[in-house]
């Protein structure tokens, strides 16, 4: 098959072997390269393209790991059987690529289906024994008796105005000086997310992203037929040098953001860099989505204003959600921002559906505006610090001495970094097996890279159960390590 190296320095690149990888998926999923078929070997292949053997390897590994490919020693490189389309008496048609590769990455992402019993340091899932049930039952009751078949009916785009006006008090609360008129009522951050996105780009388009980040982001942006253009993380915040740089590009057409209680990595940039941030984006005149995702659940430490709340100008399209702080049954998100943004907001919601349930939306009012809300968080945030401080003490006690970790004031996530010499990938079946699952670092990463890290959350797992994971995690990274160090010392003398 023909291979093609785009080497243009005006656009954001995309890493040689990730276009290598794009095409040889792209050809599978077409039918080009049917299931059984053997590659090019990779001298051979580097060769023809005039590029590092490494990189050829880096291509072919990734479709390995996303189970497109596999490869034999001795024999060479396949494309695993049964992978592409059949045309011939299928009376079901080809998907389009871009399905294939929603498909690919998901199934490139570890199973985290188990042994029964396992400890489960990777889910964001909130533990339903935390959930409020009764008294949003109550709230349930109250609206439904109140509003009747009213509330079964289709509602406006927009959605419910009690919610709308509780979620602006809200966000008010917090530094960000919003009006019910700014608000769009959404179905969870997940749909909110992707409204922002096509808010401002179209396919082919690029959207600045932090490394590592939000794993389902990375999905949207190939559902959307966007392409992440990858800003490193620093103790303070994302790199604003490299943003500046990323965001002065035509191409890339916004910046999306966790700046509180980052997914995977837990932390929480300060007011200064939220600042600058602000003051890039409004001088390159380029948009920011901010996630808020876990906005209400700070246990610790001082509050921080959104960047919304940094922001004169309206360039923050803001994201909320109850998922993580109520329950993700819910289904209830809210998209902020001003002007016209609002009007291209409800545009795009019309055309993606008619309308959330009504229902739920002035149940949630109602919990919200009586206080049972706050009195759950409560509650709730009380959980997760005790659960926080017992995975830190944890860590402390078992982990090798150049392991680092974050220290989250509030939200589910914090982020673990081992020793470089270790891919936390190779960790994940045998720490599975000894009865704990975590979130593999590679899978926050744009292009799937091996990562020396791993996302340990504090969501569905007690303070008991964090201990015994982390104790039985401390000891599979013992069992790897001097295996992974002889390896990197043998890697070093070969070289």
């Amino acid at each position: 098959m023909e291979i093609k190296i785009v080497r243009d320095t005006a656009r954001p690149k995309r890493a040689v072997y990730l276009q290598i990888a794009d095409q040889i998926r792209d050809a599978v999923a077409c039918g080009q390269l049917p299931g059984g078929a053997r590659l090019e070997p990779i001298r051979a292949l580097a060769s023809r393209l005039g590029v590092n053997r490494d990189t050829v390897s880096l291509a072919y590994e990734l479709l390995v790991r996303e189970g497109i490919l596999e490869a034999t020693v001795g024999r060479g490189t396949f494309v695993r059987a049964g992978r592409a389309p059949r045309t011939n008496g299928n009376p079901t048609p080809p998907f389009a690529p871009l399905v294939e590769r929603l498909l690919q990455l998901d199934r490139g992402r570890p199973s985290y289906t188990s042994v029964d019993g396992a400890i489960p340091l990777h889910a964001l899932t909130p533990d339903p024994s935390l959930y409020p049930i009764a008294s949003f039952r109550k709230s349930l009751d109250r609206v439904l008796e109140a509003g009747g078949s009213d509330l079964l009916v289709y509602g406006e785009h927009q959605g419910n105005f009690a919610l709308r006006d509780a979620i602006a008090r809200r966000l008010s609360a917090h530094g960000f000086d919003a009006q019910p008129e700014h608000i769009v009522l959404c179905q969870g951050a997940s749909q909110g997310i992707s409204l922002a996105m096509r808010l401002f780009a179209e396919p082919g388009d690029w959207v600045a992203v932090e490394e590592p980040t939000y794993h389902n982001v990375l999905t949207a942006l190939v559902a959307l037929g966007l392409r992440a253009a990858s800003i490193p993380m620093t103790e303070e915040g994302p790199d604003l040098e490299v943003l500046e740089r990323t965001l002065a590009r035509p191409e890339v057409k916004l910046f999306y953001t966790m700046p509180s209680f980052h997914n995977p990595l837990g932390t929480t940039s300060s007011m200064n860099h939220r600042r600058a941030l602000i003051d890039l984006a409004a001088r390159l005149g380029k948009p920011i989505v901010e996630d808020g995702f876990e906005m209400d659940l700070r246990y610790t430490g001082e509050r921080v204003s959104p960047l919304a709340g940094f922001d004169p100008h309206g360039f923050v399209v803001h994201l909320f959600s109850f998922s993580k702080s109520l329950f993700p049954g819910v289904r209830i998100g809210a998209v902020s921002a001003r002007g016209r943004a609002v009007e291209g907001l409800l545009a795009l919601k019309n055309a993606s559906d008619l309308s959330g349930a009504m229902i739920l939306q002035a149940a949630v009012a109602d919990f919200v505006s009586n206080g049972a809300y706050d009195r759950h968080l409560t509650r709730l945030k009380s959980t997760l610090l005790e659960r926080r401080n017992a995975m830190l003490e944890s860590l402390e006690a078992v982990m090798p001495e150049d392991a680092r970790w974050t220290h989250p004031d509030g939200g589910y996530q914090l982020w673990l970094e081992l020793p470089a010499d270790l891919d936390t990938r190779n960790l994940f079946g045998e720490a599975k097996q000894a009865g704990v699952l975590f979130a593999p670092g590679y899978q926050f990463h744009h292009d799937g890279r091996p990562s020396n890290a791993m996302r340990l959350t504090t969501a569905l797992a007690n303070t008991d159960e964090i201990r015994r994971g982390i104790d039985i995690l401390g000891s599979v990274v013992k069992r790897h390590l001097p295996h992974a160090r002889q390896a990197a010392r043998d890697t070093s003398i070969h070289v």
